[in-house]
């Protein structure tokens, strides 16, 4: 039977007439078990009410009185056999009627039914009685269905525990004379039962009412039930058998042959008289010294309910002045906190500064911030607070009967005081001629005249955000420490919390941040949520869609005046978790969204815009509540809608929203409403194209850019929800349903709802969208913690994914370049050239990297698709990462392209010396083994002395014969000039005539000097704070920085041991352009560039030239034969003595292999340090550029020095992040000796692969003939790891006939052992780190600065560099903003160093002027005018630049001296700074936790 009264009970919340039809469906077939499952209604209700608590029953006896269903009055206990008056059941329904007397004011009355004094008229039965008593009734209410009677649906089943049941209905009048069917209200009773059996209950009724009916067909005169009654008499009766005598009955009302029409006017005349009589009127609240007396327990007896009512009382009793209450006794929330509101929004805007300096004006708001919160502090608190605070900390039931009394009593009071203000405004508004400021006047006397729970709890706010700014041990902070809790626990309850206070439109974010996060751990701190939100304007039903689509209990009664936002916490069932991914659905409801008119009189416009876009960024579900008659009204909450939903989808949040349309009266409303939705679809298409427009978001045209919407499915249509007139129409049926339906759907979307967050979340969101929403621009404001922490963590992965690829095409190209240099002694097929060799592998390297740029993209396909990571917050950042990736592999390309040209292009270089050095040893070779010939023929005895002889004279006339011809010395400076003439061909012929009279022979000898020539009057670049002296300096610095870095690319080349390449030149030409376009913010005049690249030239040319001819020098091929004279010597010596070579052979080969291995090791260690920075202690400062930003500034904190710290890291960016970066690695690879163990790891690889490669050569017997076979063949296993010098090799070659390849093999391998030995103990040495890692090939600190640096790019006012992921980000931003003082700006007139600070400057009235505006000042709030590459935004917090702020307060003195300024007139909350506040605001900023 349990299922019954839960269908029973989820029909009623759903306020369904159809409720009480609900019966049980057989399991079986057969007709006689049917029997066995039916129930009576009344039984239903009975039994259900008396399983229930007072607050279910409230709820109950409220969603029946909706359906114009009898509530009950007296509930019979069939156990106890006791009734109970069920004051507090009934206590909840509030009435709205309009008597007869009313009618010409057109007011109406609006109470509760408990306290109204409406006369009651019971009908009751003794006996048998052929009359319906309950169909009597209905049909005197003109409604057949509010008391059951026989003809219902199981109205005829034996009634087994609700006879001795008295049910209670009223009639209320709606003031149409044609209507109505009594002109006053009045009230009707109706005892379940023969009064005999029931004499308590008919006693009570005989005691309380103003007439009684009874109906009978047996009345006996002396009937012992009717001694007692000593009011008003009514027997009804079918048919008068027999006169009825005593004095008892005062009228008889017969049927007689009379059709039920007129029989039911008869009845009805006759109440109607009784009610025009009577006096005796009594309230249902006066009604419970009767029950007691009679013996009839009354419900709200219980001691909780009693003392909850008593304090509740303590508290609203003395309430005679609402204003004057609340100025009194919650004084918190009036005007201070309102002031307290428009400055934490003036902090935003700054529309008042005026001509104030903006850094002071902030200071001034903030002081006030501070005054006000002192002002706060200095309230004890109240006695009424007090009270109400004891009551909220009373037990579970208390405190929920505590809050209900309080919401009755001040309900009963905002209606008493409110009714005759609505009736005028209400009048008011409907007049054409009516002034805007009366309306005004109006609704303020509303708003300040309304008091409810929520003007209680919001006090309870303010006193938890007066303590927070008390120090943290104050016993008066820490006496509000538990606040928060009660209010989780009342949300817990589900009782709905105010979000935003409407008045002050304003949220207490500390407040609301620590009830949230004393809910996250009340509940399961994990618990997921979701979020409805309904947006819709004022008295469009929107509250009474929730209570009956959720069964919550949001205000509907017309005496409250609230607006801003309610949210209520609805718990899931077990059973639907799974399904609906959650364990609660926060719902919001918005109050009090105004109608334009009075939007432009107290800003209460902007208020709603803010309303909207804060609910509507903070939900998954979004329902527009749109009311069918109010289509301009409806308008202007479309507008602010579709900004809402264009700045959610701004920010990765795409919540789905439903329109619902009610008071649709047709059922075939969809499809006559057709031509409705488009017609809606257009507006809201119109509606987006113009807020687009407003959001500069030119991309989206309609409204379906915006949001996934269907008009055929994302519209609902709702019938109106009364059945007839009211007060007396019942609920509509299709009502109920059509919500139903709509709940159904919205299920759904629950289950495809993207994200699930928890509470901690959803209070971030809250935080940082209210944040955002201060601020105008929404747009370029928004960058919450959440994001922030989405962004990084994507970025993390992006670099990642890019280093993996990055180090994947390295180990390629390295082993690519190390096969073209061994091109000639592995490669020993003589049909293919170098350059067939290159395309090859150039054919291969793309296929490599069109791999790896896949693999990317598939990674950020993949990332995007997970579920979690709050991805859907950086979608659009998307497409920047996917650019990033395409312009990684076209650098990566290029990359591999010049390394592998480069290193084709130098062996081609020594082909000649090679060639010439192979025919020279070719030559010696023939000449040895004729001698040795001729030495065995003639005399085979010959003394080691005679041998050495004979290889004298042979040498001395082979030297003779050879004709030595080396390489031709090159001019480079010549060729260098004509690179340099081809470098400039396409540019003017002005600049081209620059070169004109130049020769690279003089050029750089002096120290480069930027000269002010006449290029000085065609610069633009008279930027306002600096004077020309200065920008030369700038210039300088700039030129200075270029030629380091050329000088340092010189020296590599020098170390290199290859030949000066005409691409050497083309490389440092790239540097430079490279260099100087990296700073875009000063442009490199012509003439400056011409002269710089001649000095960088001169000073290239001059060391190449001397490289190039010691090259030469060490090269000469007769010095070159000369040196193996000795090898040649003791080789001849062997071969004639027939001395084994194996083991000379081995040492010489090893001797060969050592520099191989060591330039191996080498080149391989400079990724393996890069993934000791990335993995190693600390790593998580190299993830991304936001954290590599903070580390460093961190750094900079905790040293805190200004010059060569501070002073390098603003005016030398880049300069000091390199070597910073280069300090960084060189700490990390000294602790645990890092790089000796890397070197380790390096050594002990190649050699097993060079020991792999022998065994191997070993095991294929078949092949190996001779040695030097066996070396062939170990140069080819070898050759794309280790770079065989030509020579070298040829060499060992040379005479080396042995065959004994075992013999060799051994030895090599112990050769091959010792030498990794003796490698080891050399690494173990160690040496200067810092030294060790300039060796490298491949720099690590450059590789993971070109990471980590980003795009280079500064912001344009204060020079923070940009910190956007990706090389390819379409907007620049960066997490700091500093003053501008600290980059040098001073103001032009006075010198001064300014404060200003850009975040502040864009949401202020301020103008700058810079190169780009040509000298004209213009507004900082549209910059992006002339920046639109940057997105600066507004200072979300006084603290969030408080990092720079004490950097500027603290370095002031110096800064000025540095920049020759006068120091900056610092305001004087920066002086309160300490290193501290800097820190925290510093980790606020980055989104670092503690």
């Amino acid at each position: 039977m349990q299922s019954l009264p839960g269908a029973f009970l989820k029909k009623l919340m759903m306020a369904n007439v159809n409720a009480r039809s609900v019966t049980l469906k057989s399991d079986t077939d057969e007709s006689d078990s049917e029997n066995s499952y039916v129930i009576n209604p009344l039984d239903l209700i009975t039994a259900l009410f008396l399983c229930s608590d007072g607050f279910l029953q409230q709820e109950m006896v409220q969603k029946m009185s909706m359906c114009q269903f009898a509530v009950p009055l007296l509930l019979p206990n069939c156990d106890t056999e006791q009734s109970t008056l069920m004051l507090w059941a009934l206590r909840d329904i509030v009435r709205k009627f309009r008597p007869s007397s009313q009618v010409d004011t057109k007011s109406f009355i609006e109470e509760r039914i408990v306290l109204s004094d409406i006369p009651m008229v019971s009908f009751v039965r003794l006996g048998d009685s052929d009359l319906s008593k309950s169909n009597m009734l209905n049909k005197l209410l003109s409604n057949p269905d509010t008391f059951v009677h026989r003809d219902m649906d199981c109205g005829d089943v034996p009634r087994k525990i609700s006879d001795g049941l008295v049910e209670i209905s009223w009639y209320l009048p709606c003031g149409k004379r044609n209507i109505d069917r009594f002109t006053k209200p009045v009230a009707f009773a109706n005892l379940r039962g023969d009064i005999r059996s029931f004499k308590t209950q008919f006693s009570f009724l005989c005691q309380t009412s103003a007439a009684i009916y009874m109906f009978s067909d047996e009345l006996e005169a002396d009937s012992e039930v009717l001694k007692d009654i000593n009011t008003e008499l009514f027997l009804v009766v079918n048919s008068q058998r027999k006169t009825f005598t005593g004095d008892k009955v005062t009228h008889v009302i017969e049927k007689k042959g009379r059709n039920e029409a007129a029989f039911v006017k008869t009845l009805q005349s006759s109440v109607g008289d009784v009610i025009e009589k009577c006096q005796n009127k009594l309230t249902i609240e006066k009604m419970d010294g009767i029950a007691r007396q009679s013996g009839i327990l009354v419900d709200e007896d219980r001691d909780e309910c009693q003392s909850a009512r008593k304090m509740a009382d303590k508290i609203t009793s003395n309430i005679t002045d609402t204003i004057k209450f609340k100025d009194k006794q919650l004084p918190l929330q009036g005007q201070i906190w309102k002031e307290l509101s428009q400055l934490e929004k003036e902090r935003c805007r700054l529309r008042k500064a005026g001509g104030q300096d903006i850094e002071h004006y902030k200071s001034s708001l903030n002081k006030k911030e501070i005054e006000l919160r002192k002002k706060q502090q200095s309230f004890d608190m109240t006695e009424a607070m007090t009270n109400f605070l004891i009551g909220m900390s009373s037990s579970e039931v208390e405190r929920s009967y505590f809050i209900k009394w309080m919401r009755i009593y001040l309900d009963n009071m905002s209606r008493k005081n409110l009714s005759g203000l609505r009736e005028k405004y209400k009048m008011l508004q409907e007049k054409e001629s009516a002034e805007k400021k009366d309306i005004a006047d109006l609704d303020r006397q509303i708003s300040d005249g309304s008091l409810g729970l929520e003007h209680f709890l919001r006090e309870l706010g303010q006193l938890y955000e007066a303590s927070c700014s008390l120090p943290e041990d104050s016993p008066q902070r820490k006496q509000m420490e538990h606040l928060p809790g009660l209010c989780a626990q009342m949300l817990l309850d589900g009782f709905p919390i105010e979000l935003v206070d409407g008045d002050a439109s304003n949220i207490p974010l500390k407040w609301i941040s620590a009830v949230l996060t004393q809910l996250h751990t009340l509940v399961d701190s994990n618990s997921k949520i979701r979020v409805v939100t309904v947006l819709g304007v004022q008295s469009t039903g929107k509250s009474t869609l929730l209570n009956t689509m959720f069964g919550v209990q949001f205000a509907v009664s017309s005496g409250r005046c609230t607006r801003g936002a309610f949210m209520l916490l609805i718990k899931v069932n077990k059973d639907l978790k799974e399904e609906l991914k959650c364990d609660f659905i926060m719902v919001i409801d918005t109050e009090g969204l105004k109608s334009p008119e009075l939007a432009q009189l107290d800003h209460s416009y902007e208020h709603d815009n803010e309303l909207a876009t804060l609910v509507i960024g903070l939900s998954d579900v979004t329902i527009i509540n749109m009311s069918m008659e109010n289509s301009t009204e409806m308008k202007d909450i479309l507008q602010i809608v579709v900004h809402a939903f264009i700045r959610m989808k701004e920010v990765g949040k795409k919540p789905i929203c439903h329109f619902v349309h009610q008071n649709v009266s047709d059922m075939s409303a969809h499809d006559n409403n057709m031509r409705d939705r488009k017609k809606l679809l257009e507006q809201l298409n119109e509606m987006t194209q113009a807020a687009a427009r407003m959001e500069k978001k030119e991309n989206i045209t309609k409204f379906t850019d915006v949001m996934e919407y269907d008009p055929d499915t994302s519209s609902y249509y709702i019938p109106g929800l009364w059945h007839g007139t009211p007060p007396m129409a019942p609920v509509n049926a299709g009502y109920s349903e059509a919500v139903y339906d709509f709940k159904k759907s919205l299920m759904k979307d629950f289950r495809i709802c993207p994200k699930n967050d928890d509470l901690t979340h959803f209070m971030k969101w809250t935080e940082s969208l209210w944040e955002s929403v201060k601020f105008e621009k929404f747009i370029f404001s928004f960058r919450n913690s959440l994001v922030a922490d989405a962004y990084s963590r994507l970025c993390s992965e992006y670099n990642g994914w890019e280093w993996a690829f990055q180090k994947e095409m390295y180990t390629w190209m390295i082993g690519a370049e190390t096969n073209i240099s061994n091109f000639g002694m592995t490669v020993l097929n003589h049909q293919i050239t170098i350059r067939d060799m290159l395309k090859d592998l150039m054919r291969e390297a793309s296929e490599k990297l069109s791999v790896g740029e896949e693999e990317i993209q598939n990674n950020l396909i993949t990332y995007f698709k997970k579920q979690d990571g709050h991805v859907n917050l950086v979608e659009n950042y998307r497409e920047g990462f996917v650019s990033s990736a395409k312009t990684l592999r076209r650098e990566t390309q290029n990359t591999v392209s010049n390394v592998l040209h480069g290193a084709v292009e130098i062996k081609e270089g020594m082909a000649q010396l090679d060639d010439i050095k192979s025919s020279q040893a070719n030559t010696m070779e023939n000449k040895v083994l004729a001698l040795l010939k001729t030495c065995r023929q003639n005399k085979s005895d010959l003394s080691e002395q005679d041998l050495i002889e004979e290889f004298e004279r042979m040498w001395k006339k082979t030297l003779s014969e050879i004709k030595f011809r080396g390489l031709t010395r090159r001019e480079v400076a010549q060729d260098a000039f004509s690179i340099l003439q081809d470098h400039l061909s396409t540019r003017s012929g002005y600049v081209r005539s620059l070169l004109d009279g130049n020769s690279l022979v003089d050029c750089g000898k002096r120290p480069f000097a930027v000269e002010s020539g006449d290029w000085w009057q065609k610069t633009k670049d008279l930027v306002m704070h600096w004077n020309r002296d200065n920008l030369r300096k700038k210039l300088q610095e700039l030129c200075d920085n270029i030629i380091t870095q050329c000088q340092e690319f010189i020296t590599q080349k020098v170390k290199s041991k290859t030949d000066y390449h005409d691409t050497d030149i083309k490389e440092l030409l790239e540097i430079i352009d490279q260099t100087s376009q990296q700073n875009k913010k000063r442009k490199v005049p012509e003439e400056c560039e011409i002269n710089l690249k001649l000095h960088i030239c001169g000073i290239a040319a001059r060391t190449f030239q001397k490289k190039h001819d010691d090259l030469i020098a060490v090269n000469d091929p007769r010095k070159c034969l000369e040196q193996s004279k000795n090898k040649y010597l003791t080789d001849f010596i062997d071969l004639f003595h027939n001395r084994d070579q194996c083991l000379k052979k081995a040492e010489e080969f090893t001797k060969l292999l050592q520099p191989a291995v060591q330039d191996y090791v080498t080149k391989m260690i400079g990724p393996d340090v890069v993934d000791e920075m990335k993995t190693g202690e600390g790593s998580e400062d190299y993830s991304a550029r936001g954290a590599f930003q903070f580390s460093i500034l961190k750094q900079l904190l905790m040293d805190g020095k200004y010059d060569g710290n501070y002073r390098e890291y603003i005016n030398h960016y880049e300069k000091f992040v390199k070597d910073w970066l280069f300090e960084q690695i060189a700490q990390q690879l000294s602790k645990d000796r890092s790089l000796e163990k890397l070197e380790k790891k390096h050594l002990s690889e190649i050699v097993k692969i060079i020991t792999d490669s022998i065994s191997n050569i070993r095991k294929s017997h078949s092949t190996v003939k001779d040695i030097n076979t066996f070396i062939q063949n170990i140069c080819s296993a070898l050759g794309k790891k280790l770079v065989f010098p030509k020579d070298g090799l040829d060499l060992i070659m040379t005479l080396n006939y042995s065959e004994n390849t075992e013999q060799f093999a051994d030895y090599l391998t112990d050769y091959v052992g010792e030498m990794e030995q003796s490698l080891a103990a050399e690494y173990d040495k160690g040496g200067d780190i810092k030294e060790r890692l300039r060796s490298l090939p491949f720099k690590p600190q450059d590789k993971m600065f070109t990471s980590l640096f980003g795009c280079g790019e500064v912001c344009p006012f204060c020079k923070a560099p940009c910190e956007a992921g990706g090389k390819e980000h379409a907007k620049h931003f960066t997490s700091i903003h500093r003053p501008q003082g600290v980059s040098g700006w001073r103001n032009l007139k006075t010198t001064v160093l300014v404060t200003d600070i850009c975040s502040s400057d864009v949401i202020s009235d301020n103008t700058f002027r810079t190169s780009l505006t040509e000298g004209k000042f213009h507004p900082y709030k549209d910059y992006q005018t002339y920046y639109p590459d940057w997105i600066i935004t507004g200072d979300t917090s006084i603290e969030a630049s408080d990092y720079w702020k004490y950097v500027m307060a603290t370095f002031n003195e110096t800064i000025a001296e540095a920049y020759d300024a006068l120091p900056a007139d610092i305001p004087e909350d920066w002086n309160r700074l300490t290193a501290e506040d800097a820190m925290k605001s510093l980790k606020g900023s980055f989104n670092m936790k503690d």
